[in-house]
């Protein structure tokens, strides 16, 4: 339960989200309170709907897919391949991000990347260093909560306007809240922490209570770090300073924390892009192969996977932080299908859920998120020249 948590959660929360959400503070300021809240609600619709269904099922998102469809899978697994390697080159971005924060500045981002590339292939081979990896990321995920709880209180961020406007939002922009669901639901992240169950053998009706408690803790842990993450940053706007535009995230806990708040963010940041690389790269192989598939086959496909993202990011990624956002706008245009599935799958094809129904409630509330999700998807086409610009 610990590892599929973390593996949800250190996605969600991985470097997309922290650049976005520092990015996008800077943009609207105390307006940005009503994006996360839509992005926690929305998060606990999927998530509730998707680790349940799937869970109890006992069928991978592909899988299922294909049992309503035949190549509906294949055809879902290609759109998260192609989503999962976009996020992947911006989480390697990410941990470059990272060791530059680290580092005080001197190793140059795609150095960073690199180093992490090849130590995030090297865990990944290494079977004994999965369970180790899996208490390593919940140490950091408490420490990360820890470091922005700090800095959220050093930077005197004004919590009354902030709750204010996350009710009455003085200004909206579908385009910016697509890009962060995308960025934090949006892909192969919806899926990465169930796939894992299903992999260890947790599913059925049996198992429901179980699928329950993980998908809510997990949400529990990454609503936490959102809120946090956004107080730190808008206490920092709140006062002028100008931000870096390269290293955004990095820059807030500059100013909130001094040096030691660069430092200690440059190193949640790195863990979290290394943990979110193996993650993304994990989900978008458990697309394109069936259960069962040879696992040392699998391994080398996993690695081919973090390769290929390693070598596109050298080439093109003289701007990682503009990678990150990319990768969560592209993302906002394949949760819709992968989340309709689902749906379709908890409205009409009980047969393939073991006689368990899901609760109406939660079904019909999905349906809505999923035609709001549509609808942002859609719209957020437009912006995906803008941000690559």
């Amino acid at each position: 339960m610990i590892g599929a948590i973390f593996l949800m959660a250190t996605s969600a929360i991985g470097p997309g989200f922290l650049t976005q959400t520092s990015v996008f503070t800077v943009q609207m300021g105390a307006a940005f309170a009503f994006a996360i809240l839509l992005s926690i609600l929305v998060d606990i619709a999927i998530q509730l709907n998707v680790w349940r269904i799937l869970g109890v099922s006992g069928l991978r998102a592909s899988e299922l897919a294909n049992e309503i469809l035949p190549g509906l899978g294949w055809f879902l697994a290609i759109l998260v391949g192609i989503g999962g390697l976009v996020f992947n080159i911006g989480n390697i971005a990410g941990t470059g991000l990272g060791v530059q924060a680290l580092t005080g500045g001197s190793v140059d981002p795609k150095i960073g990347g690199a180093i992490s590339a090849i130590i995030a292939i090297v865990v990944f081979l290494w079977k004994r260093a999965g369970a180790a990896l899996d208490v390593i990321v919940g140490i950091l995920g408490a420490l990360m909560i820890v470091l922005m709880l700090y800095v959220a209180i050093s930077s005197h961020p004004p919590v009354a306007e902030a709750m204010r406007q996350t009710i009455a939002p003085e200004k909206i922009d579908f385009k910016i809240i697509t890009t962060l669901i995308g960025g934090s639901v949006g892909g192969y992240i919806v899926f990465a922490g169930v796939h894992r169950l299903i992999d260890a053998g947790h599913t059925g009706p049996e198992n429901l209570d179980y699928l329950t408690k993980s998908s809510i803790t997990g949400i529990i842990v990454t609503g936490i770090l959102r809120v946090l993450l956004f107080l730190a940053v808008l206490g920092v706007v709140t006062t002028g300073v100008v931000l870096s535009k390269d290293n955004t995230a990095a820059d807030v806990f500059y100013h909130a924390a001094g040096e030691f708040g660069r430092r200690a963010f440059g190193l949640v940041l790195w863990a979290a892009g290394l943990s979110s690389v193996i993650g993304a790269s994990f989900t978008s192989i458990s697309f394109l192969t069936k259960q069962g598939f040879d696992p040392r086959k699998r391994g080398w496909l996993t690695v081919g996977f973090i390769v290929v993202s390693s070598v596109i990011y050298l080439f093109v990624g003289s701007a990682p932080q503009r990678l990150l956002l990319f990768a969560g706008a592209f993302n906002g245009l394949i949760l819709p299908i992968g989340f309709g599935v689902v749906l379709w799958a908890g409205f009409f094809r009980k047969d393939l859920l073991k006689g368990w129904e899901p609760p109406k409630w939660t079904l019909y509330v999905g349906l809505i998120v999923l035609v709001g999700c549509a609808w942002m998807g859609w719209s957020s086409i437009s912006r995906l020249p803008e941000i690559w610009a």
